[in-house]
């Protein structure tokens, strides 16, 4: 009696293990490279010396910054298709999908890149460029931070199957409030120029922090129905 053979389909992870291997390469010789600056970042979430230091716009292209800016990239890519597919959304997503990483990955960029643009648009018109280089710059660290804590979680998502929906919900969460903390900082530490223009910070604000998040949220749910 022959047995029915059935083609066995071997899953490539090769590619997301090289760039997980890359992503903390890029960390590691970040902290090499900045030993001191890092081991203050890494201390960013129990104290604002960091945000204090080094608030300078200048350091928003420094290459501390762009090089762990690819690592936040990389990162937020990784999570969002893992959620995806761990809620099967759209219907059943591959989490080994370079493609769809790709995808999101691109998206991300660009979002992040056009929503900065909009900012210094914006900023120039209400003539708060100073303050809205400075605000950057904040937005950009505890984002950057976000990014590295949540990528040794993404690594370990990636490699086990099953992984409870609650896991994901509660990195978001986590997240949400280190975001809702790092605009409290901001205000904190940028409270005498926000206080001199606070009716343009608060436009500001809905329009380029509440808005664009509201619309990909209602575009994303609009999708899924």
């Amino acid at each position: 009696m022959i047995e029915q053979l059935h083609p066995r389909i071997i899953e490539n992870r090769d590619w997301a293990t090289l760039l997980f291997v890359l992503t903390f390469a890029v960390v590691a010789m970040t902290k090499s490279a900045y030993e001191t600056r890092f081991s203050e970042f890494s201390k960013l979430i129990f104290s604002d010396k960091y945000a204090k230091i080094y608030r300078d716009n200048n350091h928003l292209k420094s290459s501390f910054t762009v090089g762990l800016f690819f690592v936040q990239v990389i990162s937020y890519a990784f999570f969002i298709q893992l959620t995806m597919h761990i809620f099967e959304y759209p219907g059943k997503t591959d989490k080994t999908d370079w493609l769809l990483f790709i995808q999101i990955a691109t998206f991300l960029l660009y979002f992040i890149l056009a929503k900065f643009l909009i900012e210094k648009i914006v900023a120039t018109s209400f003539n708060i460029d100073e303050f809205a280089d400075l605000f950057n710059l904040q937005k950009v660290t505890y984002r950057t931070y976000i990014g590295i804590l949540i990528l040794p979680v993404n690594a370990i998502l990636f490699y086990y199957d099953n992984i409870p929906q609650v896991i994901p919900l509660v990195i978001i969460a986590i997240s949400l409030c280190i975001s809702l903390y790092s605009y409290f900082i901001s205000i904190k530490t940028y409270q005498n120029a926000i206080i001199g223009k606070l009716f343009y910070f608060i436009l500001y604000l809905c329009a380029l922090e509440i808005a664009p998040y509201y619309f990909l949220y209602y575009w994303i749910t609009k999708g899924s129905a």
